[in-house]
């Protein structure tokens, strides 16, 4: 989904230079190399952020600035209990939505982009019973949301703050959103998913040019559809409507067409013609309605 919308991914590196992590955690959660290669790699990272904004900086110095790059990736934390490892996907966007294009209006990235972007994301994975909590006061953001489940943070995304921006030498603005991976893939584990088999038998479809009061919604006809018939219909469709010459003062015209399944068997021409006619009777006795 992300790179049909553009996005590329990439792999960084786990090391990261001490000091760059002082700005986002104290010393004593970070974990120390005992024998590091060198300075810019001698703690194991405690945010994706650091890694991010370093990529975006390589690429800013290469005229690369309208950026949107994703990663799934490891941080690493010194508790109590011990040493942590914890899964996360990262998102960041800087410069522009997309490449300077003449066919599509350009525009550069906004919260509200990045704020549709992860509400997507969540969709897609079928987590939409969420809540939505502002972060009035960090250390990364100087704008920003957290987004729960269950008393856990799914998320948090929004704008880096420029002090950050600064000591890692980005001087665009950055968009950034952190997903906990491990939480996401844990709530998913719990959900019920189920799944049915694709009806083998054929839909038909049939169509109604309806001659109806001007004040009549389509949500109506929808409502009227689905009371009629609760187990055949499948599909209701408004596919063209008409206002103007060649009718009635105060009417127009729709046209629906409606689509008929049964699972376990072909429908006969007998059970579409019963069902059609109860539509046109429902129709007419409750919408006022009449077939052209």
């Amino acid at each position: 989904m992300l790179a049909a919308q553009g996005f590329y991914e990439i792999m960084t590196n786990s090391l990261v230079a001490k000091d760059t992590m002082d700005f986002l955690s104290s010393n004593q959660d970070t974990i120390d190399i005992l024998n590091p290669l060198s300075s810019d790699l001698s703690v194991m990272r405690t945010s994706m952020l650091p890694s991010g904004l370093a990529t975006i900086a390589h690429n800013n110095n290469r005229q690369q600035t309208h950026l949107k790059l994703f990663e799934f990736g490891t941080t690493y934390h010194k508790t109590e209990q011990g040493q942590k490892e914890s899964g996360h996907l990262s998102i960041f966007i800087s410069g522009n939505r997309q490449r300077d294009n003449w066919l599509v209006s350009n525009k550069p990235t906004d919260f509200f982009y990045l704020k549709g972007l992860v509400e997507t994301i969540l969709n897609r994975l079928g987590l939409s019973e969420t809540k939505t909590k502002p972060l009035a006061e960090h250390t990364i953001f100087t704008e920003g949301q957290s987004i729960y489940s269950g008393g856990k943070i799914l998320c948090s995304y929004g704008v880096v703050d420029n002090s950050i921006l600064r000591k890692m030498e980005v001087k665009n603005n950055v968009y950034f959103a952190d997903f906990d991976w491990d939480v996401i893939l844990d709530i998913l584990d719990n959900d019920n998913i189920t799944y049915r088999e694709i009806p083998k038998f054929p839909e038909v479809t049939r169509d109604f040019a309806l001659l109806l009061d001007e004040d009549v919604k389509f949500q109506q006809i929808v409502d009227i559809a689905w009371n009629t018939e609760k187990k055949l219909l499948k599909h209701v469709n408004l596919f063209d409507v008409y206002l103007g010459e060649n009718l009635p003062e105060g009417k127009k015209s729709y046209a629906v067409s409606y689509t008929l399944q049964d699972e376990n068997k072909t429908l006969t021409d007998k059970q579409i013609d019963k069902i059609m006619t109860k539509l046109k009777v429902n129709y007419e006795e409750r919408l006022g309605a009449t077939l052209r």
